[in-house]
């Protein structure tokens, strides 16, 4: 696809799951990866992976999302890494695993400086390099649960839900005098990676366990054909999932009471 001929790519979250197929995927187009993550043993096995370009155009910039306060260093290094940044991945996240009740804050806390203060913190410090040239690509991965809530998801929708109204925000501040910069937000369904290993329990502690759900969901190197497909067409929104997922959405948008009932008794565990 000519959209990523010579273009760097930054992506988070590429150490695993959606990321590191994501960067796979890519890798068979003439194009630059910057891949960040928090492991680096992790980086380096997918860049190992990425056998469609030289080695030398893929460099690793591990980070860890919470440190806010390192991200406009980091950024300035990824700009540095390459010269510039033509299409940024914010793939970077966290799930969560319980109801609301048994929530403690600190858990919604987290979702919220992982899946949405580390996305506006990154785009903040990379607008003005973007702004500069008048061109580039925000592509921000939120999920279903951005458009939809479930039970079981409360911070986590919460947080998808923000992302939302942020970049939706954004795409329109930018159109003014920057319309070389395109927003695009990938809201994914089940996707068959191990997020809900990761996922935060009540307390905080890891899921450790795959629900029936992801277990049956799509396949990573599927996901990424599509959505690598959906950022070369620039969407504005492009909603990647099965048929029970993309008909939550469908339902909730145009027979919300409807939705309300019926979202009380899905099985999303």
């Amino acid at each position: 696809m000519n959209h990523f001929k010579n273009k760097v790519i930054w992506i988070t979250g590429a150490s695993s799951g959606i990321g590191a197929s994501l960067a796979v995927e890519l890798s068979a187009y003439n194009c630059k990866l910057i891949l960040s993550g928090r492991n680096q043993a992790a980086l380096q096995a997918v860049k190992n992976n990425c056998i469609g370009l030289p080695q030398e155009n893929i460099r690793l910039l591990p980070f860890d999302l919470k440190e806010s306060e390192n991200i406009p260093a980091i950024t300035e290094q990824a700009i540095g890494l390459f010269g510039e940044i033509d299409i940024t991945i914010l793939n970077g996240g966290i799930a969560q695993r319980s109801l609301t009740k048994d929530t403690t804050l600190a858990v919604d806390r987290e979702l919220m400086e992982v899946d949405y203060f580390s996305c506006i913190a990154i785009t903040k410090s990379l607008l003005p390099h973007l702004m500069e040239r008048n061109k580039g690509q925000i592509v921000v991965v939120s999920s279903v649960m951005g458009i939809i809530g479930t039970p079981f998801r409360s911070g986590y929708a919460a947080a998808k839900h923000a992302l939302h109204g942020f970049y939706d925000s954004l795409r329109a501040e930018l159109w003014y005098k920057y319309k070389g910069i395109t927003v695009t937000i990938v809201a994914p369904g089940w996707v068959r990676t191990n997020i809900t290993m990761n996922a935060l329990s009540g307390d905080g502690t890891r899921l450790q366990s795959m629900d029936r759900a992801t277990e049956k969901g799509m396949a990573p190197e599927k996901f990424a054909k599509k959505m690598v497909r959906a950022i070369a067409d620039k969407k504005n929104l492009a909603i990647i999932g099965g048929v029970k997922e993309r008909f939550a959405v469908w339902l909730q948008r145009y027979f919300p009471e409807l939705f309300i009932r019926l979202v009380r008794v899905m099985n999303v565990r």
